[in-house]
């Protein structure tokens, strides 16, 4: 009996090796719990966005800023602590034309302009949030060279927060593509100025003195654009003429049909294609679309009480107060009226595109362009050198500087409400 027990006994004493084995393997489970714990503190402290996790109280300011007030509506303030949101010599990825600074424009206040509506705040840019809402995502511009305008921006705004080795640019064609590699999201431009198929639709040698547009064309574009979570739309400037020539077949086809016509008229049977694309190939459930006004051009000096027969050239300061006439006759002409009947008719497709109009606030920043600090594709001619105003640009614009504007204003209808509340609460 006394050899059983003792035999018993021996059999419930632990065997050292196979504890040491458990003990071990119990401390490593528990060392990679910690170490996965410290990882996710690490990672939302490094998006600076924790409340989207830990919960957050909401924001009246946020929530008024989209339900009770309009954005739209404001004045431009004078700010120069808390922008520019980026420098221009700090963006690798800068474009030259709108690089004012790097070509001699030594006055640089139009840095430091902030929109400020009149009954609340607009929600402050915050690129690190905006990346986490791009996780694994598409957001795409396409457009003209103003829509490259802002896209160049926002790769300016979002890239101000990723170090080089995580960020990346390229082309192909017609579509530019910036990519946030640690995001897997990618911020897309593809050249489309007239929306449509054009003989314009080269991304370098666009400039036709004949410009022919196919109304009814655009899958050759609209193939690039399918899959996109977000789609900013413009098309405007290169609209700009009375008759427009269209083209019923195809630019390699002998046999196609030319007939002049109107150009809203022609602009009008383009929208309505786009349309019709959107209306067949856009996942409602996953893709937002966004619609941007036009921006103003400042090629007319008396638009502003200046002087007649000047531009943009030397101007220093945006315009002083709301309501100049001539000004506001331009703010919503009649293609811009056309914009916004195809988009009144889009919830009867199912699809909700929402408009952004941007062209009062630009309106009063006159001096936002590059004028003559840009780089120039070809040498300027004596006369050009002679009169400056003669080469400035007025329409596309430097940056920083408005167009971080339109993109402030997108951010603000991406996130809903709610999501502002708790993006606003890390700021």
């Amino acid at each position: 009996m006394e050899n059983i027990e003792k035999l018993m006994a021996k059999k419930q004493q632990p065997v050292p090796g196979i504890w040491g084995i458990r003990s071990s393997f119990h401390s490593l489970i528990i060392l990679l719990i910690v170490v996965l714990i410290l990882a996710c503190v690490y990672d939302l402290r490094r998006y600076s966005i924790p409340d989207q996790l830990l919960g957050a109280h909401k924001n009246s300011n946020v929530v008024a800023a989209l339900s009770g007030c309009n954005l739209l509506s404001g004045q431009w303030v004078y700010d120069n602590k808390s922008y520019p949101l980026y420098k221009e010599k700090e963006c690798m990825f800068m474009s030259d034309q709108i690089a004012c600074e790097k070509f001699g424009r030594n006055d640089l206040n139009y840095h430091f302009w902030r929109w400020q509506p009149h009954q609340c705040d607009l929600p402050r840019f915050n690129a690190t949030a905006l990346l986490e809402r791009l996780r694994n995502k598409r957001l795409m511009y396409v457009g003209d060279s103003l829509n490259r305008n802002q896209w160049v921006s926002m790769v300016c705004l979002l890239g101000s927060v990723i170090p080089a080795p995580f960020k990346s640019k390229h082309q192909n064609g017609s579509l530019y593509t910036f990519k946030a590699i640690e995001h897997n999201a990618t911020v897309e431009f593809y050249w489309a100025p007239l929306m449509v198929e054009s003989n314009s639709d080269d991304p370098v040698d666009h400039r036709m003195p004949d410009r022919i547009v196919r109304v009814q064309a655009i899958e050759k574009h609209a193939r690039y654009w399918t899959d996109a979570d977000i789609l900013v739309f413009n098309s405007y400037l290169w609209w700009r003429r009375d008759q427009m020539k269209v083209l019923w077949g195809s630019f390699d086809s002998s046999d196609g049909i030319y007939k002049e016509m109107e150009t809203l008229r022609a602009y009008e049977m383009a929208l309505k294609t786009w349309a019709d694309w959107l209306e067949v190939h856009v996942n409602r459930t996953k893709t937002k679309l966004f619609f941007v006004g036009l921006s103003p051009t400042h090629e007319k000096a008396e638009s502003w009480e200046g002087e007649k027969g000047q531009n943009c050239y030397n101007e220093t300061e945006p315009v002083p107060r709301e309501g100049h006439q001539e000004m506001e006759s331009d703010l919503e002409p009649e293609m811009m009226q056309v914009v916004k009947k195809v988009l009144a008719e889009m919830p009867t497709r199912g699809l909700n595109v929402q408009f952004i109009n941007i062209t009062r606030l630009s309106m009063y920043r006159k001096e936002g362009h590059p004028s003559i600090y840009r780089k120039h594709w070809e040498p300027l001619t004596d006369e050009q050198i002679s009169n400056p105003s003669s080469y400035a640009d007025c329409i596309h614009w430097c940056l920083p500087g408005v167009p971080d504007v339109w993109n402030e204003l997108l951010y603000a209808y991406i996130f809903d409400k709610d999501e502002l509340n708790l993006v606003n609460k890390a700021l």
